[in-house]
């Protein structure tokens, strides 16, 4: 099958967008490749298509468990094999998954970064047919880059198992430095970058400076119809800001990482079919999300870095239609965001703490550690030790960055089984309690895969069905657990602790340089550009984030607060300024003039014409080259 006829099999779409279908064809060609794609710009079909085309497997690594999670359900809604492998699943789940990846004809394993270098995984990567590694979220394979994963340099290790094998790094948001780390780290064998323009024409970014944020925030949103996504900095806030915008008459809900499965699906779900107008949400929300008539995004709260404002704006007007990305802005957003810099790069004396401290809390010898596996509880782990949890949280990242742990987020894993009899042998057990009959009747019917692969089960929707409680179904699936017709393993939500090498000595930890001090200072000027393009007054907002991103060519949007505040006051002092406007393009359509002779040959008020020129010029409609004017080509 040609490219095209696998996109509309499995897509529905008639024809790529932009840049796709050349990234594909050069994938596709076995060339090592590097694509710079915006939010929505449709990264997923560059690597999907070409892997469909291909005999093997794609490996995509990703650091996004819930991208992971939602990308091999919606691959499985369009009758393609996938799954995934990633941290807190049991070593048997693990060897599961990566047997049907040699048996089973899959398509695409997604896996975290963190288990690129497990033994297991190594073992079995040797009888994988593989015909491309994708590696989205590709800039965190840089340390310039904002959101450096150490786990990121084993990928080049895995190249070493699979020669040949050609490599398609994504991502949607990196600065020039960045793109060429990229390359080298992942050792492409030649420079090969497709870059599609970070310039979204139907987006206008605004800044409102107000000290009433909610007041700002209600009038937005009467003012804007259509779906909306407010971002806030913590799950508190989300929930406040949600009962705020109910208590005004508008339909919201809020959504972070620390909802159970259930309620977030739910939500996610009420949102995108429009039964609730607005989602306040953490940073957790968004990443896979794919709604495209998202007419406003309103960040109530500063992000603290151009690169993480430049995603969550982009989250609006995916469908090309007029959109608004909108941050709310305060005097004292300056000095909240400064005080980040201490919280999220603690002193080394403090981080050294923080790992002894981890020591004591799972009673862990000198030596011992390595490979160890830890159910880990920040707030237990806090209130044992007096530490504060947005240090300690972040003392344990750097940690982290250091090599010394693997410290992982809050993870919600669903429940999930898997059958360990044989299907005829399953209908030969004659079972007693007429409950744990009706219970795997209606599993064997309502979930498919039971007997090869594990299978997400939701507890709350077995109850609503079969009429049995919570307990009664979690009580079942454990005593079918322990008599080996099934592996249970119920939901869980935690973060794990997992320790990359042996424990060491206090006065042997050595966080070097490149993680605390390079990465301090390119996290505060990161965080002095935030600022930069929530204070600036004469600058083009569009134009500080392309530039921002490499992007040296553009020309002003026309569309964002500045922008129309400069058109505003032209016009006010101008006001024939679209006639001017009109005569002025008309002359340098067929010759080009200085200024001066532009001035002279209008028939109009002198300076109102000079006033027209130096704005035409600085929206770009209009360029001087070597003393001359002339239309600005697009």
């Amino acid at each position: 099958m040609t490219y095209q006829e696998i996109l509309k099999q499995y897509w529905g779409y008639d024809a790529f967008r932009g840049i796709q279908e050349d990234i594909i064809q050069s994938i596709g060609a076995g060339k090592d490749t590097l694509g710079l794609m915006p939010t929505g710009g449709g990264k997923s079909i560059t690597f999907q298509v070409p892997a469909m085309a291909q005999e093997g497997l794609c490996i995509v690594v990703t650091p996004l468990i819930a991208l992971m999670k939602d990308q091999v359900r919606n691959l499985r809604d369009r009758g393609i094999k996938a799954l995934a492998i990633y941290s807190g699943m049991s070593r048997q789940e693990i060897i599961i998954a990566l047997e049907n990846c040699i048996f089973g004809n899959y398509k695409f394993l997604y896996i975290s970064p963190e288990r690129l270098n497990t033994e297991i995984f190594l073992i079995k990567l040797r009888s994988i047919q593989v015909n491309m590694i994708t590696i989205d979220e590709s800039h965190c394979i840089s340390q310039w880059g904002y959101d450096f994963r150490p786990a990121y340099l084993n990928i080049a290790d895995i190249r070493k198992h699979l020669p040949g094998v050609p490599v398609l790094a994504l991502t949607a948001t990196a600065t020039p430095e960045v793109v060429v780390d990229i390359q080298k780290r992942l050792e492409f064998k030649e420079e090969n970058v497709f870059r599609m323009s970070f310039e979204r024409k139907n987006l206008a970014y605004i800044v409102r400076t107000t000290d009433d944020k909610h007041k700002e925030l209600i009038h937005i949103l009467q003012r804007i119809n259509g779906s909306a996504i407010v971002y806030v900095r913590s799950r508190r806030r989300a929930k406040e800001i949600t009962d705020y915008i109910v208590d005004e008459g508008i339909t919201a809900n809020f959504y972070h990482a620390g909802l159970n499965n259930d309620v977030k699906d739910l939500r996610q779900k009420q949102w995108q079919q429009d039964e609730c107008r607005v989602m306040v949400a953490t940073n957790a929300f968004g990443m896979g999300i794919d709604k495209p008539d998202v007419r406003v995004v309103i960040h109530i709260d500063l992000p603290d870095s151009p690169e993480a404002y430049f995603q969550e704006a982009g989250r609006a007007g995916r469908d090309g239609n007029k959109a608004y990305a909108v941050i709310l802005y305060s005097s004292a957003d300056k000095t909240t965001l400064n005080k980040r810099i201490p919280d999220t790069f603690p002193d080394k004396e403090y981080i050294k703490t923080v790992y002894e401290h981890l020591q004591y809390y799972y009673q862990m010898a000198m030596g011992d550690g390595l490979g160890c596996i830890k159910v880990f509880n920040l707030e237990e782990f806090c209130r044992t030790f007096k530490h504060f949890p947005v240090q300690a949280h972040n003392a344990l990242k750097l940690l982290t960055q250091a090599g010394y742990i693997e410290y992982t987020d809050e993870q919600d894993n669903a429940s999930r089984i898997i059958f360990l009899l044989r299907r005829d042998e399953l209908y030969r057990i004659k079972e007693e309690s007429q409950e744990t009959e009706l219970l795997l009747q209606y599993i064997l019917r309502s979930y498919t895969g039971l007997f090869t692969e594990y299978t997400y089960i939701s507890e709350e929707s077995i109850a609503l069905r079969t009429g049995l409680n919570r307990n009664q179904i979690y009580q079942t699936l454990v005593s079918l657990s322990k008599r080996n017709i099934i592996d249970y393993i119920p939901q869980r939500k935690t973060p794990y602790i997992i320790y990359t090498r042996e424990r060491v000595d206090h006065d042997r930890i050595n966080i070097p340089q490149s993680v605390y001090e390079d990465r301090k200072e390119r996290y505060e000027n990161r965080i002095a550009a935030m600022i930069g393009y929530a204070t600036s007054e004469d600058a083009c907002r569009s134009r500080i984030l392309l530039r921002y991103f490499g992007e040296k060519n553009e020309h002003n949007c026309g569309q964002c607060d500045i922008c129309i505040a400069k058109k505003k006051r032209l016009s006010l002092s101008t006001p024939n300024y679209d006639e001017l406007k009109e005569e002025i393009l008309t002359l340098l359509k067929h010759k080009k003039y200085t200024a001066a002779q532009i001035v002279d040959l209008i028939n109009a008020d002198k300076e109102a014409v000079t006033n027209t020129l130096n704005y035409l010029l600085d929206q770009e409609e209009i360029s001087m080259i070597d003393g001359f004017c002339q239309i600005t080509l697009s």
